[in-house]
């Protein structure tokens, strides 16, 4: 299976209806990821920490980037604490979400072709795409969400970097 280097940048989502999705779909695709995100209103928790770390202008760039973007429940699945201190250790911060960010578009079609990807923080996502989609732990619950500068994959757990 093939390899992707990854290269620019950090973790967001934006979970859409299935009635609903072709709409937001192309409005999506008109603003960047972070816009995206916010206005899907479950990324609260990605939205406060990309502010912390510093990254959102860099994910309103130009990109391409792909993000696989957890979900307020998946950082609710962390141990008691673990965003609050997370928020306050800004250099991990930055290398957990720039593990969430591969460089380029990567879309659904490729994502299940790979069996790795190279993040921006510079390690590799296990993908296994056997038994639905997996990266490492999480399972991608919605891909392809349409940005202007990439794409969108929605994950129910939040990555760790080794």
């Amino acid at each position: 299976m093939k390899s992707i280097s990854l290269a620019l940048i950090l973790s967001i989502p934006a979970v859409m209806s299935q009635a609903s999705e072709p709409a937001r779909v192309t409005r999506a695709a008109k603003i960047d990821i972070v816009d995206t995100a916010v206005q899907a209103g479950s990324f609260k928790t990605l939205a406060a920490a990309l502010q912390a770390a510093g990254l959102v202008d860099t994910l309103k760039g130009e990109g391409p980037f792909t993000v696989f973007a957890p979900t307020d429940e998946a950082f609710a699945k962390l141990p008691a604490g673990t965003v609050e201190a997370l928020l306050k250790d800004i250099p991990k911060l930055r290398s957990i979400l720039t593990y969430h960010v591969v460089a380029g578009r990567v879309e659904a079609k490729d994502v299940v072709l790979l069996s790795k990807a190279t993040t921006v923080n510079g390690q590799d996502l296990a993908i296994d795409s056997s038994h639905g989609v997996t990266i490492n732990n999480a399972k991608l619950v919605k891909a392809d969400i349409q940005a202007k500068n990439g794409v969108i994959h929605v994950i129910d757990t939040v990555l760790m970097p080794m």
